[in-house]
């Protein structure tokens, strides 16, 4: 989930920060996090600010990005500890624990000692997720109401593929396809992964036609082109073994 209704979310937050900070230097501190772009140096930057303003009301916030950094740095476990850090600064802190919930799902292998743990949590996460963003408040007034209806169904999108993801692990292709189904359709702007990820589970529930018809429609991308064209692979070849 990155559109242009992210970063909008993201600049509304960063106002509503200015405006509570404790000191000039947490909040010169705060506009750096929210600068950074380099996921390395995001990381460091989270460290340091939680061990020099200890008592600081963001630590949710703070953790949050530290999180989204190392997603994109593609370090799991900074991620996991990350988006622990947040919740527990922050209970109800939806968005690190969606970020949770998918490394938790995407890292999860089905012979893991610890899968139905790891997938029992992520699960939690996810639906405790789905409960809070409906009725979360917007976090400036300047934002517009419908802005922040689609940010939401957007949040709520990650959530069920989250559940969806879990699903496959669980090998529960049904579930898998119902729940990237509802993340495809709740978003305004869908996260193009899903879709491929639909396809998958609607072939591995023995439904290939089903599959095509969702890559199909997918918009053209040339980064998921070879994993479009896989799927499509294993589709055809499932509606071929079927005649």
């Amino acid at each position: 989930m990155r559109t242009k209704l992210w970063a909008a979310f993201l600049a509304v937050a960063a106002l509503a920060m200015a405006q509570k900070v404790k000191s000039k230097a947490e909040g010169e501190a705060l506009q750096a996090l929210q600068a950074e772009t380099d996921p390395a140096a995001l990381m460091a930057k989270v460290d340091a600010f939680v061990a020099k303003f200890a008592d600081t009301e963001f630590k949710a916030w703070v953790y949050s990005r530290g999180a989204e950094a190392a997603e994109r740095k593609g370090d799991g476990a900074k991620v996991i500890i990350y988006s622990d850090f947040a919740m527990e600064a922050d209970p109800k802190a939806y968005h690190p624990m969606l970020m949770e919930s998918a490394e938790l799902a995407r890292s999860t292998r089905e012979n893991d000692l610890d899968k139905d743990e790891k997938l029992a949590k992520a699960e939690k996460l996810a639906k405790q997720a789905l409960d809070i963003v409906p009725n979360v408040p917007k976090p400036n007034a300047q934002l517009p109401d419908a802005q922040w209806e689609e940010i939401k169904k957007e949040f709520l999108g990650d959530a069920h593929r989250d559940l969806g993801m879990i699903a496959t692990v669980r090998k529960k292709y049904d579930v898998a396809v119902a729940e990237y189904k509802q993340a495809v359709e709740i978003p305004q702007q869908p996260d193009l992964p899903t879709y491929i990820r639909l396809a998958a589970a609607y072939t591995d529930n023995k439904q290939p036609d089903e599959a095509l018809a969702v890559l199909a429609k997918m918009p053209a991308n040339p980064q998921l082109a070879p994993f479009v064209d896989k799927e499509k692979k294993r589709a055809e070849a499932l509606k071929a073994a079927k005649k």
